[in-house]
């Protein structure tokens, strides 16, 4: 038990690697299979111990990003998302007594993966498989299957490296097989990309206004970044003007470029309307909104402004960041004076809308900072009618860690998913501009002002992936509530066999 402990710590730390700022994706088949291998031959009664300290490794390797928001949130978000593997070792142990373990093993990595990802408070989606695929033979299957069914590809490679390590003496020949196969599965999409249909194009400017400062505490400067954001437009018109760049179509602001409602305050509405009236085009603003009628909510929403009309279409964000952005039971769970939870006195409600907003009479689907690691948000509003992606994001508080990083991987591998031009604007970086097969056309990184220009590609047709939407995730964790109650039903039998059997044997004994 001692070695297969050792063995799962150091699983955890290996899987981590495969996520920015490391990155080396090709870690995560031996990371899985090191944990199968951990548990295989253990009790349901045992088989958790390993996992979760593989749990504890990973993730919070993976997300040590949190300690900018407070060692303690760090510690206990980390803590929360480790606990996820306790089931995921009972249902491994459960999985790799069958036959064919290789596969319901990966469905169950799987299903736990999107269980955490949405569950409790929205989930943290952060460290899926799939979002370490970027510039892989899996990316390529985005299109065709899904976050989830990457993430259960990435998965049966691990576990059937697993398998071929404990058969490859007995059985070579099904080794190879078994290899061969998962191969030509990884590799088709490649052979066989989905085909895009390009419907027009228009020019979108993406403006990263940066922040003064160390870059980490935007309420005390958000007069700044507001300011930051409106000389850069006005700096790009000036641009346009003396014919340096081509005039864009619309402009993208990133989330919390104001910082308050600009409808309400003064200052931060004639910045904007300057700002608009110099370029003379809509800019997608990212803005707090109040919640009319209700001084104790807030909307974290994307704002259509017009040049001469003002505001237009909306898109509110999905999910907001519990304690970060709203708490949770405020009041009764963790006092509101804790730590930085004084600095949240208003909770952040969230959008319930999937339709996607038009922009220069373009349908966009927006998203803000979290939202692209969910996989409705974006995938709702371009079955939608939805020609191109916007992520707006602010990431202040990451600004030095791999966070950056991870969370533009994922809007990479968003672009693949969807077949459609992706635009991130951030207020300090990563702001770039995505193609639809994931390559960056332009970037802007961290720390540092920019503004990109980009002539981008417009498209209505839906992926098989954009089309199945999440009923992949449904469908695995319905798998593991159907496996559940069978070994639960199973157990029981055999429990009442039991007792049924003793009395019996009892009676035979006295004849």
């Amino acid at each position: 038990m001692p070695l297969r402990c050792l063995v799962a710590l150091v699983g955890g730390l290996v899987l981590a690697a495969a996520f920015e700022p490391v990155g080396y994706a090709w870690l995560m088949p031996p990371a899985i299979a090191a944990l199968v291998l951990s548990v295989r031959g253990l009790r349901p009664g045992r088989a958790w111990l390993p996992t979760l300290l593989f749990g504890i490794t990973f993730s919070y390797a993976v997300m040590v990003w949190m300690r900018s928001v407070g060692t303690d949130a760090w510690i206990a978000m980390c803590a929360l998302e480790a606990s996820f593997f306790v089931p995921l070792g009972i249902g491994l142990a459960w999985a790799t007594r069958l036959r064919a373990w290789p596969v319901w093993a990966a469905l169950w990595w799987v299903g736990i993966e999107v269980w955490r990802s949405g569950f409790p408070f929205s989930g943290m989606p952060f460290g899926r498989l799939a979002f370490a695929t970027a510039d892989t033979p899996w990316a390529d299957a985005l299109p065709w299957i899904g976050v989830t069914g990457v993430s259960l590809l990435v998965a049966l490679t691990g576990t059937s490296l697993a398998w071929v390590v404990l058969h490859l003496r007995d059985a070579r020949r099904l080794s190879l097989a078994v290899v061969a196969g998962l191969a030509v599965v990884t590799v088709a999409p490649v052979l066989v990309p989905f085909q895009l249909d390009e419907t027009g194009t228009t020019t979108v400017a993406a403006i990263q206004g940066n922040i003064p400062g160390d870059g980490t505490d935007i309420v005390a400067v958000h007069r700044e970044v507001t300011d930051n954001h409106v000389r850069a437009t006005e700096q790009l018109a000036a641009d346009v003007a003396a014919g340096l760049v081509p005039g864009p179509d619309f402009v993208v602001w990133p989330e919390n470029s104001t910082a308050v409602d600009p409808f309400l305050d003064a200052r931060a509405r004639t910045g904007i309307e300057a700002a608009s009236d110099a370029i003379g085009v809509p800019i997608l603003v990212g803005a707090i909104a109040d919640v009319p009628g209700d001084d104790s909510q807030v909307l974290n929403q994307g704002i259509v402004h017009e040049p001469g009309l003002g505001g237009g279409d909306r898109y509110t964000k999905r999910h907001p960041v519990p304690y970060g952005e709203y708490i949770p039971f405020r009041g009764s769970l963790i006092p509101d004076t804790y730590g930085q939870l004084r600095m949240i006195p208003r909770d952040m409600v969230r959008g319930t809308g999937l339709e996607p907003i038009r922009i220069a009479d373009v349908l966009v689907a927006d998203a803000i900072c979290f939202d692209v690691a969910y996989d409705e948000g974006i995938g709702g509003q371009v079955a939608r009618g939805a020609e191109l992606v916007t992520v707006q994001t602010s990431n202040v508080l990451f600004s030095k860690t791999a966070q950056l990083e991870q969370q533009f991987e994922i809007s990479r591998l968003r672009a693949l998913e969807t077949g459609r031009w992706v635009v991130v604007a951030a207020i300090n970086g990563v702001s770039g501009v995505v193609r639809p097969d994931g390559t960056v056309a332009d970037s802007v990184g961290a720390r540092e002002a920019g503004v990109l220009v980009e002539t981008v590609g417009l498209s209505t047709t839906i992926t098989p992936a954009v089309r199945i939407g999440v009923w992949p995730g449904r469908l695995v964790l319905g798998f593991l509530v159907l496996h559940t109650a069978l070994v639960a039903i199973t157990y029981r039998r055999r429990r009442r066999g039991d007792h049924a059997v003793g009395p019996v044997e009892e009676r035979s004994a006295a004849t």
